[in-house]
């Protein structure tokens, strides 16, 4: 039976929150702990369900897994059998793919069926082949891949055709047990990114140029056992800013590192929003109005993302809300997923004026004064847009499918009935 939310909008909220472990950092590093034999113990992971399936795949594969305390988890992958990944799990998962690196490198086979997730646009995974290939592996596409290891994985000089993510993890987790030294170029630089590489390095490890665009993975006979504290999620603590500023609401993100979200503060106050830095938390003051920053001779101004350190790609759809309670015009720019926008019919049945211009593409003209609808969630990142847009219209909305929203936040109506928010879970 599905389960959908209730939420009275209107409503200004106030008080602390802490964010959650970064989902982004939880599903590689739980990938990677496939690569030793030795227990981890993994601390601040978030209790969401691409956890929970990302466990039930491990478990698949002979992993022990056990939850050992709050948002802690022990992890022992001392006997990994060789086989086919299961298909009706990889489905519920885009992060599948995640587990044909470290597979390789530990076992030197895997048959990956197709992963799942969001729909959102095609995710190629090309830039994968690409850098597995590279390192060694044999590859054969036919609805899902075939992958073998020639032997043991070789290191290789890798030049990644795009700057993806999941493919500079995946080649990263290879690497660390192939022979020699491999240098990772136009690699990604996400906190997440990084915070697998600190956790590798923890194990033994030998990767450099963290937080780079140039990796170098000096490859080691084996990986160790050890702990590791998962890296708080930017996305969600952004998410918390943007809804305190259409809610009129005064809020503290508590436990924050102010580093990773510069650029998102910075494009922020593009859209109106003061948030204050103290120390590692973010205070945002409770907005009378929010006013979007023209640029030079009264220019309309854009938002684009971009790989890190520029605007992430997962912060778009709600970027489009708050510009919809700002006052002036905005271009939104998503270069990455051609279907990211298709949520605005959403906020335009709301009440919110926006122009799509073409799949990547959206004109917002603000403000507007949103009133409660009837929707579904679509995708992670669409679904806690509408609902921060359900807080700050006029009147009741519901939003069905929100087993959605639960991929990536966790307890999310309960941190947010905290704060004052008028939201149930109901089931359908």
């Amino acid at each position: 039976m599905g389960e959908k939310f209730v939420v009275q909008g209107g409503y200004s909220l106030a008080g602390r929150v802490v964010p959650a472990g970064n989902k982004n950092a939880a599903l590689p590093i739980l990938a990677a702990c496939l690569l030793t034999d030795q227990e981890i113990v993994l601390r601040n992971v978030p209790v969401i369900r691409d956890v929970d399936n990302m466990l039930a795949i491990l478990s698949d594969l002979g992993v022990e897994v056990r939850w050992s305390g709050d948002h802690e988890l022990t992890v022992r992958a001392l006997n990994v059998r060789k086989a086919a990944l299961d298909p009706a799990l990889c489905r519920q998962i885009r992060a599948s793919i995640l587990l044909a690196g470290p597979m390789l490198a530990r076992c030197g086979d895997i048959e990956l069926p197709p992963p799942g997730g969001d729909v959102i646009g095609r995710r190629r995974v090309d830039t994968h082949l690409l850098a597995l290939r590279a390192l060694g592996a044999d590859i054969r596409v036919g609805r899902g891949y075939r992958m073998k290891a020639r032997g043991h994985l070789r290191a290789a000089e890798i030049l990644l055709d795009e700057t993806s993510v999941t493919a500079t993890e995946n080649a990263m987790m290879a690497a660390a047990l192939a022979k020699g030294a491999t240098v990772i170029h136009n690699a990604a630089s996400e906190p997440h990114v990084q915070d697998l590489a600190h956790f590798l390095n923890s194990l033994g490890a030998k990767i450099s140029g963290i937080g780079t665009s140039s990796l170098v993975i000096q490859g080691v006979e084996k990986l160790s056992g050890g702990s590791h504290e998962v890296v708080v999620d930017h996305t969600e603590i952004a998410s918390f800013i943007a809804l305190a500023a259409v809610t009129g609401s005064e809020i503290t993100i508590a436990n924050t590192i102010p580093e990773h979200l510069r650029m998102i503060l910075l494009a922020f106050r593009r859209l109106g929003i003061k948030a204050e830095v103290r120390g590692r938390d973010i205070f945002v003051p409770r907005h009378e109005r929010l006013k979007i920053v023209s640029d030079a001779h009264g220019a309309i101004p854009k938002i684009d993302d971009a790989p890190w350190p520029g605007f992430p790609t997962d912060l778009i759809s709600i970027a489009i809300v708050v510009a919809t309670q700002a006052r002036g015009t905005i271009l939104i720019f998503e270069k990455m997923f051609e279907g990211r926008m298709f949520f605005v019919d959403k906020l335009i049945a709301m009440g919110a004026r926006i122009v799509l211009c073409d799949p990547y593409r959206v004109v917002v003209v603000g403000p507007s004064r949103l009133r409660g609808e009837i929707m579904e969630s679509p995708d992670i990142r669409a679904g806690m847009a509408l609902l921060i847009a359900s807080l700050c219209a006029e009147g009741t909305s519901v939003i069905g499918n929100i087993g959605q929203i639960d991929r990536g936040y966790e307890r999310i109506e309960e941190r947010l009935q905290a704060l004052g928010a008028h939201i149930e879970r109901v089931k359908e």
